[in-house]
């Protein structure tokens, strides 16, 4: 039986940050529309801000139907399956909203992912959601499976532009500015990418993090 949370917090929060993929799922208003699902799994680029609110840094691809559809209307699903261990599936049904490089939120938000530079996977956007539905199923019949590590091809990819460059990648793709049903996808030319955050760690020393 599923069972409904009022906070993203204690196992269901431990549960949720162990796995190493996770799935977006969007939709256009439009009942004819293209609805989109969207696998996340670069390590160290989902974090829990707060008991309501999980953001994911949104990087470089073909396509930006997750951008178009939030900008749109809003509504997002993010799901975890457990490939190990006792069989879990979580959902956050929620409100998401991209946060573009030129947002005075942008570089504030990017303290929550130290763990990963942006340089090196043409980061284009952080993807807040806030939950208004958090529910759990058993997952009995999802399959075992291990991870063996990231890949590094994505990395490898994007590493190798710079922002004027990457614009330049963007703007050659089809879904990119637009979504496939035609609607305001990522917004081009692409701001310059903020320099990394500063914060202070528990000893006072300062801390360049690498989001």
């Amino acid at each position: 039986m599923g069972k409904t949370y009022e906070h993203i917090d204690g196992r269901l929060r431990t549960f949720i940050e162990e796995q190493h993929i996770f799935f977006a799922a969007t939709a256009p208003l439009d009942g004819d529309g293209t609805v989109n699902l969207s696998p996340k799994g670069v390590s160290g680029s989902f974090a829990v801000i707060d008991e309501q609110t999980v953001a994911y840094l949104d990087f470089a691809g073909s396509n930006a139907e997750t951008v178009a559809h939030l900008r749109e209307n809003g509504r997002i699903t993010l799901m975890w399956c457990a490939f190990q261990g006792p069989p879990n599936i979580v959902r956050v049904h929620g409100r998401g909203e991209p946060v573009f490089r030129d947002d005075p939120r942008f570089r504030d938000l990017l303290r929550h992912f130290p763990g990963v530079d942006p340089t090196l996977h043409g980061l284009r956007a952080v993807i807040v959601v806030t939950a208004e539905l958090i529910r759990d199923t058993c997952g009995y019949a999802v399959p075992f499976m291990t991870y063996d590590e990231d890949r590094d091809l994505h990395a490898k990819r994007f590493a190798r532009d710079d922002d004027v460059s990457l614009s330049e990648y963007f703007e050659k793709k089809e879904h990119v500015a637009r979504s496939i049903d035609g609607l305001p996808g990522l917004p081009l030319p692409l701001p310059v990418l903020p320099s990394a955050p500063r914060s202070t760690d528990g000893a006072g020393e300062t801390v360049v993090g690498t989001t």
